[in-house]
């Protein structure tokens, strides 16, 4: 894996089931979502990873929520964040709903969790075309990998060549199924161990201890995506703010472990996307 001196900081404001009633700033409208993500910016994120809600507030995949939400952050901030949008199922969707979003909107980025997309035992050759698709487009991935299993079955599609190896990046996940949905920050290294061919890694993590995994991931050469979606407290345990209060404390602690903190464009680069 590529050690980075500077550090790319994502924000994930919202998520799938998250709402006020979690906390009065979770961005739910386009407006709201746009106004967030230019908090985030100027504390120091350089990518955004998009959830979109339905009339009823619930998960969606509809591709025009998404240009509508793209379109409120571009008028905001214009090209200084990458936008990445979620394929998220949530039980919702199946992944020819899935790879049809991502054909359909053509993001710049787009997360896709491993277990969903290319499961195990699916048809390959959808997974390669897809795959190979979204190279054509400059459509940059992030895959998204919760345990060894994942990592390990990455791994193989890796080698096998069913998913590209040119500037290959991943996030990591700690605590989706932990009890309680709290990380330990000793669960990092297990999965760093198994990795290959990877030339750019990221770490969420559910719970508390957010802000302390962030600071391995930092120390071990990763990237760090953070907010609401994943956790509501700074590290001294009081709710944040809002997300770009969880993004501030990133950015700070990268500082202090002598980092940069990766612009939009520095980021793009880094990833190959331009």
């Amino acid at each position: 894996m590529i050690q980075n001196d500077a550090v790319m900081i994502a924000v994930a404001p919202n998520g799938a089931r998250k709402t006020r009633q979690d906390h009065p700033k979770i961005p739910i409208t386009p407006k709201e979502l746009a106004l967030t993500a230019a908090a985030c910016h100027d504390a120091g994120a350089c990518m955004l990873h998009l959830h979109v809600r339905d009339e009823k507030l619930l998960h969606s995949l509809d591709v025009e929520r998404y240009r509508e939400a793209i379109q409120a952050i571009r008028r905001q901030v214009g090209e200084e964040l990458i936008i990445q949008v979620t394929t998220e199922a949530v039980g919702i969707y199946n992944r020819e709903q899935q790879i049809q979003m991502v054909t359909q909107l053509r993001p710049e980025a787009v997360s896709l969790a491993i277990r969903e997309i290319s499961p195990i035992g699916v048809d390959e050759k959808v997974s390669a075309d897809f795959f190979s698709f979204l190279q054509r487009e400059h459509i940059a991935p992030q895959y998204i990998l919760y345990d060894r299993q994942d990592i390990l079955h990455f791994n193989e599609l890796l080698k096998r060549g069913i998913i590209p190896h040119e500037n290959v990046s991943i996030l990591l996940v700690l605590g989706r199924y932990a009890e309680n949905q709290q990380s330990d920050v000793e669960d990092l290294a297990p999965l760093l161990s198994p990795l290959t061919d990877v030339q750019h890694w990221s770490l969420c993590a559910f719970g508390s201890s957010e802000a302390n995994c962030m600071i391995e991931a930092i120390r071990h050469g990763g990237h760090c995506r953070v907010g609401f979606e994943n956790n509501l407290l700074l590290a001294d345990g009081t709710t944040a703010k809002d997300n770009s209060a969880l993004v501030r404390a990133v950015s700070d602690a990268a500082t202090t472990l002598h980092k940069k903190v990766a612009s939009a464009d520095a980021a793009r680069k880094l990833l190959g996307m331009r």
